[in-house]
């Protein structure tokens, strides 16, 4: 059997699926292939059920539901730190009244930017040249996932809001829910079972294997040296990766309770959570 696994072209993802990328977590016949695209992408993909398995953002997973079970392993979640609003060194100091750059309106960058400021204007760009637009004066803001969230003081920008920050101190310290994996409903349980649990032996492996999976992960860290890319993985790959734990699912109830009340999402969500 054939499993494609959608994933983001990312430090962080690479990471956390180099024990079955490398072949050290045994697939008992099951042959995953590795698709990488970036997570706008991949979360319009999952609208049409392309990929057996993919990373998506939680915003996107409000409209997946249907379709896509959330796998209970596999989070990327901000520790009182997230997505991060730039502005250049004499650029305005808040949203009000500004364009912002956003990767995609999907992203749950996005819905935490809405959040944040309903009446928020924005402009989408792919998430790789929102820096050189706001350093530009393209753009008075933008919205940073990823990498630019460790880089964008070396590139003399400013920040006005680290979202995972506002988040934390809104909602008592709960982390903020970037993104997930799912799984098709359609494979059946047994192949869903079977599948949730060598992609945890990979996140596993990889935190057990520490540097040999950072060697891995380095060739998708767009110029992060070592150090840098070391912090970003464990930013964003770590404990509430292997596992939600009731904070995490916590955080989850929460992000989705608020994006229904302000509308943000197409209905209330319940989160279904595989084997």
């Amino acid at each position: 059997m054939k499993i494609t696994v959608a994933h983001s072209p990312d430090s962080d993802d690479a990471f956390m699926h180099y024990g079955l990328a490398s072949g050290k977590v045994p697939t008992g016949g099951i042959e995953f292939a590795h698709l990488l695209a970036d997570i706008e992408t991949l979360n319009r993909a999952a609208f049409e059920g392309k990929y057996e398995v993919s990373a998506v953002s939680f915003n996107a997973y409000a409209h997946l539901t249907d379709k896509y079970l959330l796998l209970p392993h596999g989070s990327s979640m901000g520790d009182d730190y997230g997505p991060i609003v730039v502005a250049r060194a004499d650029g305005p100091s808040s949203v009000a009244g500004v364009t912002v750059a956003v990767p995609g309106t999907l992203t749950t960058s996005f819905l935490a930017l809405r959040l944040y400021d309903p009446g928020v204007q924005y402009v989408v760009m792919p998430f790789d040249r929102i820096q050189e637009a706001v350093r530009a004066g393209e753009v008075a803001a933008g919205l940073l996932i990823h990498e630019g969230q460790l880089t964008y003081a070396d590139e003399g920008l400013k920040k006005i809001v680290d979202l995972g920050e506002w988040w934390s101190e809104r909602t008592g310290g709960l982390p903020l829910p970037l993104g997930g994996n799912v799984i098709r409903r359609d494979l059946g349980a047994v192949v869903i079972a079977t599948v949730s649990r060598l992609l945890r032996e990979s996140i596993a492996y990889a935190l057990a294997h520490r540097q040999e999976a950072l060697d891995y992960a380095l060739q998708f860290g767009r110029g992060l040296d070592r150090a840098k890319a070391d912090r970003f993985v464990g930013m964003y790959v770590n404990e509430l990766t292997l596992d939600y734990g009731e904070r995490g699912r916590a955080a989850v109830r929460r992000l989705f309770d608020e994006a229904w009340e302000k509308r943000f999402v197409p209905k209330p969500i319940e989160v279904e959570y595989s084997a």
